[in-house]
């Protein structure tokens, strides 16, 4: 919507023209002078010059309303913007030990490992998460910040869709991804900390264990949202059933648990792709994105316009005067030359 922030300033454009139909003081009378003949021939040249000033004086008219034009203070008002009120800040730790290539997962009837599927289902979580602050936190022999909290929701769905297994070690360090992610929430303050905590296995790597982590974890006041992935399918397959084991016989459940309950979360078991994306709906529930918003409606101020034409014209109009007087002056010369 196009609009002017000083719309009384239109009320200077008849300025000049109520300058004009002002009455004119009459002159006095003044004893007059002696003026040399060349000069005589100049005013001459200058007064016929004059009687053709009516492109002047649309100029300057121009020149006024494009002033004046600029003094209102045109401004272009873009489409209203929502923009969130207040948001969460969660933080994901995604498992990268070896144990997440097991292949016991199912995506549109093909199987794929747990790393590939949590990624295809996380993806849709995070673009959800309209409003929140997200950042990704990778972990297995140790962890480290892959994204820090950030809205850009795009980027952190990048991040999470390059990581690959095997990038820091094949153990998993449960401890150390709670102690990063507490580092990470203390450099914020007034923040909804959440922290999703995503594994298919038991501690079994790392500098600090998982009761100590819960320690900080809950000094920072975090509440952990831990899911445990992994099926219920029987894996490998040796002679006469011999090396055959559960797929989930690694994840220690008990303490995925435990650490959701002491912090104020829930603890969650993903054993196929349908019941990891009804988790992840289920925790938009419990965490609900921010309906309140603000609206914002983007300025483009547009007064540079009309000030930058006036500027050409009053250009133009001063090359317009030289060229007048130097074609006055040619005439002059020419006439005094024939005279001559």
């Amino acid at each position: 919507m196009f609009e002017f922030a000083s719309l009384w300033a239109l009320a200077l454009l008849p300025l000049p023209l109520l300058m004009y139909l002002l009455p004119k003081q009459k002159q006095a009378n003044t004893v007059a002078l002696k003026v040399p003949l060349a000069q005589i021939h100049v005013m001459e040249a200058q007064q016929s010059a004059s009687t053709s000033n009516k492109p002047r004086h649309i100029l300057i008219w121009l020149i006024w309303l494009c002033l004046v034009l600029a003094a209102a203070k045109p401004q272009w008002l873009g489409e209203p913007v929502s923009l969130p009120n207040e948001g969460r800040d969660i933080m994901l730790a995604v498992d990268l030990s070896g144990s997440m290539d097991t292949p016991d997962m199912t995506i549109n009837g093909r199987e794929v490992d747990r790393l590939t599927m949590v990624k295809y289902v996380m993806s849709d979580f995070i673009q959800r998460r309209i409003g929140d602050s997200l950042g990704l936190i990778l972990f297995a022999d140790t962890a480290y910040l892959q994204t820090p909290l950030t809205r850009d929701r795009n980027t952190v769905s990048q991040m999470l869709d390059e990581s690959v297994l095997g990038l820091v070690g094949k153990r998993t360090a449960i401890g150390d991804a709670m102690t990063l992610a507490a580092k990470r929430f203390k450099e914020k303050e007034n923040s909804n900390r959440v922290l999703i905590l995503l594994t298919d296995g038991q501690n079994t790597a790392g500098n600090v264990t998982p009761e100590e982590a819960l320690e900080v974890v809950l000094e920072e006041n975090i509440k952990i949202y831990t899911i445990g992935v992994a099926s219920d399918k029987v894996l490998g397959g040796g002679w006469f059933g011999f090396g055959k084991r559960s797929a989930s016989a690694d994840l220690d459940e008990n303490l995925l648990s435990q650490l959701a309950k002491a912090t104020g979360g829930e603890y969650f078991r993903a054993r196929k792709t349908s019941e990891l994306a009804q988790i992840y709906q289920h925790l938009d529930r419990l965490e609900p994105i921010s309906s309140e918003t603000l609206q914002m409606r983007p300025l483009t101020s547009l007064f540079y316009y009309p000030l930058a034409v006036a500027l050409l014209l009053t250009v133009l109009m001063a090359l317009s005067a030289l060229l007048s007087q130097q074609l006055g002056l040619n005439k002059l010369a020419m006439r005094n030359s024939k005279n001559g």
